[in-house]
């Protein structure tokens, strides 16, 4: 069997990786979003009630320990959050595998003693259907109604040596989902995600980020905004005691400019001449600033 070269990812996404303590929040947010779309999607595929489905605690790990954890037969499917590609490990036991199996044939869950050392065609079916509704339940969560993030299966395999989807010194987060069923035993899904995927996930670059442009005047919000003009008609001079001897009846002699101001706030905007339209009076703009 030919070697695989393993898979390399961008040095920015390595190089600005938080530290796993600092993102274990961010995947617990992730993980109870993920609960939720996955208690649905798991529904759809055993045809009954919605099971319980509750997200643990993010804890830091390696590869090399995740290896060494892991016992017995198990399904381990390498999956991608795109566009960028990035990898996370989904691990399905195989005890639950084999059970929703017998209740897809009409069987009440049992599971064979002992467990074989593959899984069978069946099995092989009903996996892929959980890794895409797996799939479809990560896209929501890490896009958290933010856009797509489309997720999509890779490649599965029984043994972590074979599938080799990171280094053995990767450093990964690792979230486990409990399902609980009436009436059946609890299982779990686990998920091992690198630090570099989740750090690349949730941080969106520089360049994808949208531009901002303010709208121009004619467009909305400003185009309706209700705006007091004045149209000055007299500007005069006035001294502090004729203008504290002004009584009811008294006449101002006034001459109208041949130019009238139109201010907005003090400042002026245009100047134009008085005039009539429609038999209301009107100012004819004839310079605008």
């Amino acid at each position: 069997m030919a070697t695989r070269t393993p898979a390399r990812h961008s040095d920015d996404l390595v190089a600005s990786a938080a530290p796993p303590d600092d993102l274990a929040p961010a995947l617990a947010m992730i993980g109870e979003r993920l609960a939720r779309s996955l208690a649905s999607s798991f529904a759809r595929l055993s045809g009954g009630d919605a099971p319980a489905v509750r997200a643990g605690t993010p804890t830091s790990t390696s590869f090399a320990a995740m290896q060494e954890e892991i016992e017995g037969l198990a399904a381990h499917a390498l999956m991608a959050l795109d566009p960028a590609g990035l990898p996370l490990l989904a691990t399905f036991e195989a005890a639950p595998v084999f059970r929703l199996v017998d209740r897809a044939f009409g069987g009440s869950g049992e599971v064979p003693e002992p467990l074989p050392e593959s899984f069978p065609l069946s099995a092989e079916l009903l996996l892929t259907h959980l890794e895409n509704g797996l799939a479809e339940a990560l896209g929501a969560a890490f896009a958290n109604g933010g856009g797509e993030q489309v997720t999509r299966p890779l490649r599965r395999d029984t043994s972590l040596r074979q599938l080799d989807p990171f280094p053995a010194d990767t450093e990964l987060l690792a979230l486990a989902l409990a399902i609980e069923e009436p009436g059946l035993p609890p299982w779990s899904l686990r998920l091992a995600v690198p630090v570099t995927t989740l750090a690349g996930a949730i941080a969106a670059p520089r360049d994808a980020l949208p531009s901002f442009a303010p709208p121009a005047p004619t467009e909305e919000p400003f185009a309706s905004m209700p705006l007091e003009v004045t149209a000055v008609l007299v500007d005069m001079a006035l001294s502090m005691a004729r203008l504290s001897a002004l009584r009811p009846g008294d006449v101002l002699p006034v001459a109208v400019a041949r130019s009238i101001p139109l201010q907005l706030g003090g400042r002026t905007l245009a100047s134009g001449t008085i005039g009539e339209f429609d038999d209301r009076v009107a100012v004819q703009i004839t310079q605008a600033f």
